[in-house]
């Protein structure tokens, strides 16, 4: 799966790489070093602007964790935080956004856990590592995205009333990130971004086609402090390198 993930560029650095023409003026998420479910995170999606008719690809904050328009408590996001590739075209939470909202999330790369067993000089403990492409340039993790209505708002184009969630789609882990964990996420290539984000595409099997390992599998691997396990810590001191490994 793909718990946890590092986002640091601003508005700013990521339109031009993901070609976007509209950010949306009243975002101001800051960089994250501990991405956590639940949490705002940037995403890359073209749909019309309410009473337009013309498509864009925007930049906007969504809310980590889908929320199924037909969901009953919104809570359930918490629990939908990833997106199997192997059944997402066919999960009745999944398969309508697949079909017509998918997005792009950027990221630096994402952490995994490795557990350590006691000794007689140490507890248990889990062992974070930062997963990245090895070139440094930023992740483009496959997503989805779906519109919530809130009942208890009652207020007629309250905006409180809509939630804007996503979830990342992920694949059985190969090379680097498959030491480390079983799952991770899946991204799409640059060249590919028009097709994966167009939402009058509708082929499901060339969607799927267009999904790749980050970075082809080059990707670098570290431990790092174990301060990320304590989703309140942020920082870029999250990211050096631990003292010792597993």
């Amino acid at each position: 799966m793909c718990g946890r993930f590092v986002s640091t560029r601003s508005p700013q650095e990521l339109a031009p790489l993901f070609r976007v023409s509209d950010i949306e003026p009243e975002e101001t998420l800051g960089p994250s070093w501990n991405v956590a479910p639940t949490d705002p995170v940037w995403a890359v999606l073209e749909r019309a602007p309410r009473g337009g008719d013309t498509v864009t690809r925007r930049l906007r904050s969504l809310r980590w964790g889908l929320v199924p328009s037909w969901a009953k408590d919104p809570g359930i996001g918490a629990k939908m935080i990833n997106a199997r590739v192997e059944s997402v075209h066919e999960k009745p939470a999944y398969r309508r956004a697949f079909a017509e909202r998918r997005c792009l999330i950027p990221a630096d790369g994402f952490y995994e856990w490795v557990s350590v067993p006691a000794t007689t000089a140490r507890k248990a403990y889990k062992q974070p590592y930062f997963i990245h492409p090895a070139d440094e340039e930023p992740m483009a993790m496959a997503g989805l995205y779906e519109f919530w209505r809130d009942p208890s708002v009652t207020e007629e184009g309250d905006p409180a009333a809509w939630w804007v969630t996503c979830t990342i789609i992920t694949t059985e882990a190969t090379d680097a990130a498959g030491r480390i964990h079983p799952r991770m996420p899946l991204a799409i290539d640059a060249g590919d971004y028009d097709a994966w984000l167009d939402p009058t595409h509708h082929d499901t099997d060339h969607l799927r086609a267009l999904l790749h390992t980050p970075a082809d599998g080059r990707l670098d691997v570290r431990p790092v402090s174990t301060a990320v396990n304590n989703v309140r810590n942020d920082g870029p001191h999250l990211l050096d390198p631990a003292p010792t490994a597993p």
